[in-house]
């Protein structure tokens, strides 16, 4: 039985355009950042593949590998999602008092 090897860089890419070019599952667009964020709060692997089901155990841990490898970039851009989001949140909690 003849079995194929998968280079693993090839595993997670970036495309200028697909959210906002940051490091994702290649074909399946799913970013490190959001895998990174389950993690860390605790789910591993499997518990990913389990809520993500397209997405195999190689792609996951390919994205932890990104994310250690590439630490400081991937927590700077889950720092700048976290700032986005709490401006966001700020402008709605602003115009629901003006509207009052």
């Amino acid at each position: 039985m003849a079995t194929s090897t998968i280079d693993i860089g090839t595993l997670i890419t970036q495309t200028p355009g697909l959210h906002g070019g940051t490091p994702h599952i290649a074909g399946k667009g799913v970013t490190v950042r959001r895998i990174v964020e389950w993690y860390k709060r605790g789910l591993t692997a499997e518990d990913i593949a389990t809520r993500i089901d397209h997405l195999s155990l190689a792609e996951i841990y390919a994205a932890m590998a990104y994310y250690h490898a590439n630490k400081a970039e991937v927590e700077a851009d889950l720092a700048a999602e976290l700032a986005e989001a709490k401006h966001i949140e700020a402008l709605h909690s602003q115009a629901g008092e003006t509207s009052r």
